[in-house]
């Protein structure tokens, strides 16, 4: 059989970490909250969040949450408000992750060609 293309090098390698930093940042309310904290100079209060987002407080605490858990923020309780700011390392975490992606695609050994597909009957 003869192909109708060069055989793609497909990267194998685990992904995961970045994976999971993605599904986190794929919401828009907290791409939000990130761009937020980002910008401030201070810490901002989880009542700023709840106030500017459409949003009700449980489920703003729920994003707030996840990215906690994921590295990207830092919060710290001052009575009964919870202040949040970025994560120093957040902006390096997530340009490495980016750079797994659009990093320079030289072939090694965790690169292997596809050989399978776009096969055509030769003639």
């Amino acid at each position: 059989m003869q192909r109708c293309c060069a055989p793609a090098a497909v990267r194998r390698r685990d992904r995961e970490g970045e994976a999971g930093l993605f599904r986190t940042l794929a919401d828009p309310h907290r791409l939000a909250i990130l761009e937020t904290l980002a910008a401030a100079e201070e810490h901002v209060c989880v009542c700023d969040f709840t106030a500017g987002l459409p949003l009700n407080q449980p489920t703003v605490s729920h994003h707030l949450r996840l990215l906690r858990e994921a590295g990207l923020i830092e919060s710290e309780r001052r009575g009964t408000w919870v202040y949040y700011r970025l994560a120093p390392d957040a902006r390096a975490r997530m340009q490495a992750a980016l750079d797994v992606v659009f990093d320079d695609l030289a072939v090694d050994e965790t690169h292997e060609a596809n050989t399978e597909c776009c096969t055509v009957p030769s003639r």
